[in-house]
């Protein structure tokens, strides 16, 4: 296994966001699914953000029963990145689906979460997301990633690397050869891991 796919392991959730498409590529989600009479707009999501909405999506429907409610939908979209008030989360709910035509007033099924965090996932800046990432390894604030870092978040993502293999995916992408990764060797990480 190579340096690089070590480190997309243990960076998985901080992958830059796939950008907007163009409007050739926008889907239509038809009234029915969304349980209103007019037709939405809707950025088709990629299998990888398909795949991770849809497991969190499940996580929070622990009972099974097809929907989760305003509470849960506020704390699964800040899981996934979002910081979002009960106010936003109100009326992102009623555009999405007005009068909780789909699944009654208060809940959210997935079709409309899926609506919902299409829009979400086409607002990111992708820049802003890697500038994220970047923050979360370099808890030390010292504008690079050293073997400390990489030690730490290996730790608490819970692979076993050893030190050799920790210092290989710095040594790949240490471009600069200062034995540390910097803001611009991390976003060059980051595009080369959306880009396989």
């Amino acid at each position: 296994q190579t340096a690089a796919a070590i480190l997309k392991d243990l960076v998985p959730v901080f992958k830059t966001p796939t950008p907007p498409s163009p409007p050739d590529n926008l889907t239509m989600l038809s009234s029915s699914k969304l349980g209103q009479n007019s037709r939405r707009t809707v950025r088709e999501l990629n299998d990888d953000q398909m795949q991770e909405l849809r497991e969190a999506y499940d996580l929070f429907d622990s009972d099974k029963t097809g929907s989760i409610d305003l509470h849960e939908l506020k704390v699964l979209m800040r899981a996934l990145g979002f910081d979002v008030k009960k106010k936003e989360v109100v009326k992102l709910v009623h555009d999405a689906d007005p009068g909780g035509k789909t699944t009654g007033e208060g809940m959210v099924d997935f079709n409309v979460f899926l609506d919902i965090m299409s829009d979400k996932y086409s607002e990111r800046d992708p820049t802003e997301e890697v500038k994220k990432a970047f923050a979360l390894f370099d808890d030390d604030k010292s504008g690079k990633i050293g073997m400390r870092n990489m030690r730490r978040i290996a730790r608490e993502l819970g692979e076993n690397l050893s030190e050799e293999e920790l210092q290989a995916m710095i040594d790949e992408f240490d471009r600069d050869q200062d034995g540390e990764i910097n803001e611009e060797e991390f976003t060059y990480i980051m595009s080369q891991s959306t880009n396989d």
